[in-house]
């Protein structure tokens, strides 16, 4: 945010994070924190252009403010600021100076139509943010913040308000497109014959694996109001007869006799030993020869840079889960008698943690 008095020294270009600059002066250092502090304003432009659909207003072309305004109920000389505040961060151009606004190829995934769409994932992101403002809760506590802010945890808050729950399901479609692809490209499934996945959301990666594996069948296993629309997205696949798709508490059973166990996501939701009894439950699901792959992030040591350790703070203040080393890992394996087995990385920020019986 701009002091005052309305003046900031000038900064030099934006450097990539965690880039050293070990001669910078005291007041570019400043300047650069302050860019920093600007990204939350940023970040909200961004959610609130989701929330009020304006990727998809402006699917077929340039539309003035004052239209927009109309189509999404806003003022609009307020909604002229949100959008020349976008057009000066690169989502959008302004076409002539008070002109009509389009979209650039970088705006473009705010369409809910677009093959990369993360409309769903930003229009989710203000309820998050929401979150953060009990963030100081977890950094005391080590406890999710969420529940403090909207009177309870994070999935029951969702499975009591459908609208959100609907909204939060489309964003971890969206998050999962390139994950899903980066992880059949680098793993093969194709050995496998009963493949489990836990926690399995709406079945896109499971009906990714079963086409690469088509000798498999699988199971998805979520909760009861969840599998709804994992049974839609293998019907619509296809794969109804290679697969079945269970509602149940992962805690509680895991679907048995699997020789590979997928979790993608799953782990990092939770604190330790919760994580350990999920996996505890796998080890004794599965068969004798049978794998577990976690589909993770794995924290860098020291200062490099990686999304994980913006996920991490995420995920303390919405469920107390986090992100883990590759150290964490196997410890975390090995207190359910599982062994580390390898790593494998891929195009995305996401690592397969492949683990065997003890």
């Amino acid at each position: 945010m701009t002091p005052p008095d309305g003046h900031r020294p000038a900064a030099p270009a934006p450097r990539g994070q965690g880039e050293r600059v070990p001669d910078e002066k005291p007041e570019d250092a400043a300047s650069r924190l302050l860019e920093m502090h600007d990204r939350l304003i940023h970040s909200r432009a961004l959610q609130t252009a989701a929330e009020l659909g304006i990727g998809d207003l402006l699917a077929d072309g340039p539309r003035t403010a004052a239209d927009l305004a109309a189509a999404t109920s806003t003022r609009p000389d307020a909604l002229y600021r949100l959008l020349r505040l976008l057009g000066a961060c690169g989502v959008l151009t302004e076409t002539e100076p008070g002109g009509p606004f389009a979209l650039t190829p970088s705006g473009g995934p705010l369409r809910s139509d677009h093959p990369f769409s993360v409309r769903s994932t930003l229009a989710f992101g203000g309820v998050i943010a929401t979150a953060f403002n009990a963030w100081t809760h977890s950094l005391r506590t080590g406890e999710a913040s969420f529940p403090e802010v909207f009177g309870a945890p994070f999935f029951d808050y969702l499975e009591d308000r459908p609208e959100h729950g609907a909204l939060f399901n489309a964003a971890m479609e969206e998050m999962s497109r390139p994950v899903v692809s980066a992880v059949v490209g680098c793993y093969d499934f194709a050995a496998a014959r009963r493949i489990v996945d836990v926690g399995g959301g709406n079945g896109t990666l499971m009906s990714a694996v079963l086409r690469t594996a088509p000798e498999a069948h699988g199971i998805i296993l979520d909760a009861p109001h969840v599998v709804g629309a994992a049974r839609g997205k293998i019907r619509d696949s296809g794969l109804e007869e290679r697969c079945t798709v269970v509602g149940g508490d992962f805690f509680q059973k895991v679907p048995e006799g699997g020789d590979l166990y997928l979790l993608k996501w799953i782990l990092h939701d939770w604190p330790d030993d919760r994580a350990t009894a999920i996996l505890r439950g796998c080890r004794q699901a599965m068969a004798e020869d049978g794998r577990v792959v976690l589909v993770e992030t794995v924290v860098p040591p020291g200062d490099t840079p990686h999304p994980s350790k913006t996920m991490d703070l995420s995920i303390l203040a919405l469920l107390g889960g986090l992100e883990r080393t590759e150290e964490q890992f196997a410890s975390l394996l090995a207190d359910a008698g599982l062994r580390l087995r390898r790593v494998v990385s891929t195009p995305s920020p996401f690592s397969l943690i492949e683990a065997e019986s003890v």
